[in-house]
This record gives structure tokens, C-alpha cells and sequence, in this order.
């Protein structure tokens, strides 16, 4: 068994983490462009082109802006600064980090997002995740974005956990195709949480339930519009569904409070089980 009993939880962003597309709080405003118009452009733009929606709407990004603003990491940084979280999300991680040390559960939080890397580490939550899997650009000498470098879209979401769950973490190495013996398998899938609001996250959804992990869908406190995860935990892409409320005492809390006295009890009764068949074999 691994020394360490690690429980890793996966996060989308946009509308899991914070109510709107994080584009739409401040950077499509600063194109003077509407909201809907130019998500509705980017889908068009990608439908008429058989075009990727996360290069569509990259590519409508760097495209708005000439003329008006040059595109810099520091400026897509600036612009995450001012994303706003849900209820309870600033310190959400420390709360849940600490439950974890008391059941001696090491938990780690990562990102999976169709959103923009540099501006997710603009948040003042950036620090609190191991990884930030999500889209990013490439930039030139004089520090301009160019071209996209990364692109998640909702299907190759999952070689994330896979990476995760062996431990090759950076998006460049290749042994996360290689085969790896159960026991060395840095953390089952039965110890990976994924929390999302939506059909593009159906895809990690379904794996990590599959494998016998944790989904949640969680939904707009404000709205109350419980569709989307109605019809998730129906077509059982989810397991558990609540508000995207992460404050101390909401649903959400108790959920992971749960999932972690689980993930500790697990543990506990794996490792008496080996203990027990080391002790008959040396005995054999």
C-alpha cells in the first residue's frame, strides 16, 4: 500500500468555482463587445470553421483585443484577479485540508478547466492547487500571446486524472501511458473527487464514477436551477449533486466530510488486510 492515504480533488472553474465564464468578467467587456454576442460569434465561428470552441473562442480573444490592449500574461493574470468565487471557496481548501489531516487523509486539490490557465492563476485561490490543468497561450519575445499552447477540451479532460492518478503530472511525459502495477498507482481512482455544473464535465464525471471515485454537480445558489443536475445524477454521471455553496456547514462541506472519513476508513481496513495476508504468508 502507499505510505501516504492521498485523496485528490478535481475542479472545473467556470461556473463550479465562480458563477460566470471567467472571460466574461472583465475581458470581453474590455473588447466593448457584449457577453452573449460574443459567445454566440465563437460558437458560430467554430461550427462554420469544424473548429475546436476553446481555439474559437482563443482565437476571438487575441483577435478582439488588437488595437485596444496588447494581450500579456500579466494582463490575463490582472484579469483574474477580479474573478468572483463562489460562497465559502477562499477558504474552503484550508478547512478541507485540515478535516483531511485529522482523519490522516492528505488531500490535494487540482484544476481541470476549459478556461484560461494565466488567468485562474490570477485568482487569489491559485496557490491552493498542486496543478491548474486548463487552456494557455503561447507568447513571443516581447511577451504578447500568439498562439494557444494548451487546449482542454471536455473529452481529453481525462487523461488529466490518469495523470493524477499515476503521478505524472506534467502534461509532457509520456509514462502516463505506461502500464502501472496496482500498487503503484499513486492515487486510486476510488480516492479522486471530481466536482463540475455541466455536460462538458460529463466525460471525467463518468470515468472517475466508473472507477470508483466521487462525482458531485454542483449549482447556482442563486438561480437554484437544479436541471442540469437533475439530469446528470439520472443518466449517472454523478453521484451526489448540491449548491455551489463551499461555506463551512453547506451541503457541499458535509459531502466532502463524508467522501474523507470513507477515504480514511478505506485505508485503514486495506492496510489491516495486508498486514493480516503478509503475516499468513510469512507463516506459510
Amino acid at each position: 500500500m502507499n505510505k501516504e492515504n492521498v485523496l485528490a480533488i478535481c475542479y472545473d472553474f467556470d461556473r463550479t468555482l465562480t458563477p460566470f465564464e471567467m472571460q466574461a468578467q472583465g475581458y470581453i467587456q474590455q473588447l466593448n463587445e457584449n457577453v452573449d454576442e460574443f459567445w454566440d460569434l465563437s460558437t458560430k465561428l467554430a461550427i462554420k470553421n469544424q473548429m475546436d470552441p476553446n481555439l474559437s473562442y482563443m482565437y476571438l480573444m487575441l483577435n478582439g483585443a488588437k488595437g485596444k490592449f496588447q494581450v500579456k500574461r500579466e494582463k490575463l493574470i490582472e484579469f483574474g484577479s477580479k474573478v468572483k468565487l463562489y460562497k465559502g471557496v477562499a477558504d474552503w481548501f484550508s478547512r478541507i485540508n485540515q478535516y483531511g489531516k485529522k482523519k490522516d487523509v492528505k488531500v490535494e486539490h487540482y484544476i481541470i478547466s476549459s478556461g484560461l490557465k494565466e488567468m485562474i492563476e490570477g485568482t487569489k485561490i491559485a496557490d491552493e492547487f498542486r496543478m491548474i490543468y486548463a487552456n494557455s497561450f503561447l507568447y513571443d519575445h516581447n511577451g504578447a500571446a500568439v498562439w494557444p499552447a494548451q487546449n482542454i477540451n471536455f473529452t481529453n479532460k481525462t487523461q488529466f486524472l490518469f495523470r493524477i492518478s499515476k503521478g505524472t503530472l506534467d502534461v509532457n511525459d509520456n509514462d502516463v501511458n505506461r502500464y502501472y502495477e496496482p500498487e503503484n498507482i499513486r492515487v486510486p481512482f476510488s480516492n479522486i473527487v471530481y466536482i463540475g455544473d455541466s455536460q462538458t464535465d460529463i466525460p471525467c464525471m463518468k470515468l472517475v464514477n466508473s472507477l470508483g471515485g466521487h462525482s458531485i454537480g454542483v449549482y447556482d445558489p442563486v438561480n437554484n436551477n437544479k436541471a442540469r443536475v437533475h439530469e446528470l445524477i439520472k443518466d449517472k454521471r454523478i453521484k451526489h449533486f448540491a449548491k455551489a455553496d463551499y461555506s463551512k456547514g453547506s451541503k457541499l462541506d458535509e459531502l466532502m466530510h463524508n467522501i474523507i472519513d470513507l477515504t480514511s476508513a478505506s485505508y485503514k481496513l486495506n492496510r489491516d488486510y495486508w498486514e493480516n495476508l503478509d503475516e499468513a504468508e510469512n507463516l506459510a
